[in-house]
């Protein structure tokens, strides 16, 4: 094929088998899944982008997509958005492509559900902190007596998706749970467990976040709620950093010494992660903070079927338009 169209992909993709193949029949390929943009020669000859927010080191700002002329397509393996400015997109007239609306494939995917669901058992059990004390040659239960999972209440804020999922999953664990939803459907079987946000935050042991980061979402959790929330509350967060205040949650879990926060995303983790204040309050090692990064979605089978699907896209997209 001649004169192919420059596709950036800044995302790794090299381990998912057969996609870096799939891509080079198609494109001429500027593979940088490590680098940032201004590291990247002729910008301005790129035509398209396959991104994911996990690992890459760009944020798709107007300040950077303003330098790539060109530009005709972005596509990420992502159902997240909140690492591209939507409305540059739009004003531009760049087609925007992610897994979002792609019902028939996400619907296969429950890696970040079961990995909220690890968070939880982790948190409960007090895995992170008794191992630790096991390498300080300590060999005790008491400061790591748990719960049953019958006894505690799992509070799911945001029933979408990967909501559904761990629903589905805690019911057959035996733990009572409360859902928090505003466009919750009337005929969906677990519409009883349905509840108001005050009564969710007040009544929960544990509570996972599975919304979008969307502008009316952004410092969802803050002091404001935060302060209704039990003493020694567990929040759960693999959506997005940004939903979550971090100085009004800092000081909430300085104050009650017993909460704790699990999350697999932090504020700005692509420009700004080192400088998170939940990063530096993970760094003093008291156990009541637990950060991984953004592992939620990176399973081998969601992987092969999240980036496939989105790369499928791309290039049939692609082929209408050449």
């Amino acid at each position: 094929m001649v004169n192919k169209k420059i596709i950036l992909i800044c995302t790794p993709i090299k381990s998912i088998k057969n996609l870096y193949d799939k891509f080079n029949k198609y494109f001429r390929i500027i593979y940088k899944p490590n680098i940032e943009l201004n590291k990247i020669n002729n910008l301005d000859k790129i035509s398209y982008i396959f991104t994911n927010p996990n690992m890459s080191k760009i944020k798709f700002t107007k300040k950077n997509l303003i330098k790539i002329k060109n530009l005709k397509i972005i596509c990420t393996a992502s159902t997240g958005t909140n690492h591209i400015d939507l409305d540059f997109l739009r004003k531009k007239k760049i087609k925007l492509i992610s897994l979002r609306e792609k019902k028939n494939v996400i619907k296969k995917i429950s890696s970040t559900s079961e990995l909220a669901l690890t968070f939880a058992l982790n948190a409960i059990r007090n895995i992170n902190i008794a191992s630790n004390s096991v390498l300080e040659k300590k060999w005790e239960y008491l400061p790591f007596v748990g719960r049953q999972l019958n006894s505690i209440t799992i509070g799911i804020i945001g029933y979408g998706r990967l909501g559904k999922i761990l629903v589905n999953l805690l019911k057959s664990l035996k733990c009572k749970v409360l859902i928090y939803e505003k466009n919750f459907k009337l005929k969906d079987k677990n519409k009883k467990f349905q509840t108001g946000l005050d009564f969710l935050l007040k009544n929960s042991d544990v509570i996972s976040l599975h919304i979008h980061a969307d502008k009316k979402n952004i410092k969802f959790i803050n002091s404001k709620n935060l302060k209704i929330m039990k003493k020694n509350v567990i929040l759960i967060n693999t959506s997005r950093g940004e939903i979550v205040s971090e100085n009004d949650l800092v000081n909430f879990l300085r104050k009650n010494k017993n909460a704790k926060y699990f999350t697999d995303v932090i504020n700005d983790e692509i420009n700004n992660k080192w400088k998170s204040l939940i990063f530096k309050e993970f760094l003093k090692k008291k156990g009541n903070v637990v950060i991984t990064p953004h592992i939620g979605g990176m399973t081998i089978e969601a992987q092969q079927i999240a980036f496939n699907a989105a790369a499928d896209h791309l290039i049939n997209l692609h082929k209408k338009m050449t």
